[in-house]
């Protein structure tokens, strides 16, 4: 038998309704999945970064923009994506500065965004690496910086001249590298300093965080080559980097060879810089260093097995702390030789560094 229920006012309404709900094609998320959503946050003001602009880079072409957007309300923003599983950049731009994550189709990205000033405190050097070889009639140089930016409020370090170097007068910059704390490499200008030979400058922002340089150059050599260093900013540690055929050489009492354990490099530091002149050197002879790559190789396999677990507190832990997180190893989109050096640069950071906190406690023990 077949019962019969008692007839509601409203329920034909109410089912005529989820019939025709249900035959709508549910089109959102074939949508949302050709779009990179995000929001920007404004960390100096702890706000939502309201009106920014947002530019979509697609990766695999270069560094194509594909569109543009602006933040609205809570900082939210959202990008139509043409080529779904292509690589893509999400930048967004504050004050004139750009702030990227790496991003695909259907991904929510969460970008900070900080306020900008031609000098903001408390930024300063970490470690510097030179790293020099023969090639022919030239001595090839890559100078390599780490800068950070430790202000409160965090603000970014913009506009004008923000780092300078000094080289050797009759040096030919080659090229100049640069990472953010986002860790994207990107090969930037350098200016020389007007009536100053050897002094070139830079204006890519110092964003909260670290931030590396390389400085790529090449000079006449004839057997020997001086070097006159000159800082912007203290410096921790110093070092020079050379092949065990060549000779290093100064009168500086600063310097120390470091014992690497390696047949392949040598290493002479200097620590506790003061910013201005800085200890003078010399290197001679003639010899190649090997391959960043096979540097990079080599110290991801050494790493483990040479980095004492500290037992107690340490005033060089703050150091390795900082560098441990080093990575600027670049994506396709950017050329092999940049890839060798700014890759390359996160084997050496570290390596150098672990020797330098086991060279500091084995003198404390002693």
């Amino acid at each position: 038998m077949i019962g019969t229920r008692p007839y509601r006012k409203g329920s034909g309404v109410r089912v005529s309704i989820l019939v025709l709900l249900s035959a709508i094609p549910v089109s959102t998320p074939a949508r949302d999945a050709n779009d990179i959503t995000g929001s920007a946050r404004n960390e100096s003001r702890g706000q939502a970064a309201e009106g920014d602009r947002v530019v979509l880079i697609r990766l695999d072409r270069g560094m194509e923009e594909e569109s543009q957007s602006r933040t609205g309300q809570r900082g939210a923003f959202r990008l139509h994506v043409r080529h779904a599983g292509k690589p893509y950049l999400v930048r967004v731009v504050h004050e004139g500065v750009s702030y990227d994550q790496r991003a695909h189709a259907g991904d929510h990205v969460s970008i900070q965004v900080f306020d900008a000033a031609p000098r903001v405190p408390r930024v300063g050097a970490s470690i510097e690496i030179l790293r020099a070889g023969t090639n022919g009639n030239l001595l090839h140089v890559s100078d390599m910086y780490e800068l950070k930016n430790e202000s409160s409020p965090p603000m970014t370090q913009a506009g004008g001249e923000t780092f300078g170097v000094y080289v050797p007068a009759n040096a030919k910059m080659d090229s100049v590298l640069a990472a953010g704390p986002a860790k994207i490499g990107v090969r930037i200008p350098a200016n020389a300093a007007p009536g100053e030979p050897g002094h070139y400058t830079v204006s890519f922002p110092l964003r909260p965080g670290e931030t590396k340089f390389a400085f790529n150059y090449d000079l006449p050599y004839e057997g020997h080559a001086v070097f006159e260093t000159k800082l912007a900013y203290p410096l921790q540690q110093l070092a020079v980097m050379i092949p065990p055929s060549m000779k290093f050489s100064s009168r500086s009492s600063a310097f120390v060879l470091l014992p690497t354990g390696r047949s392949d490099y040598q290493v002479q530091t200097a620590n506790q810089l003061k910013a201005g002149e800085g200890p003078a050197f010399e290197v001679s002879g003639t010899g190649v260093l090997p391959p960043l790559g096979d540097q990079a190789k080599s110290q991801a396999r050494t790493l483990p097995l040479t980095t004492p677990k500290p037992t107690a507190p340490d005033p060089d832990r703050a150091v390795w702390s900082s560098l441990g997180g080093v990575d600027l190893r670049l994506q396709q989109a950017y050329s092999h030789s940049q890839t060798l050096v700014l890759g390359g640069l996160t084997a050496v950071l570290l390596g150098v560094c672990v020797l330098l906190v086991w060279r500091a406690r084995k003198t404390r023990r002693t």
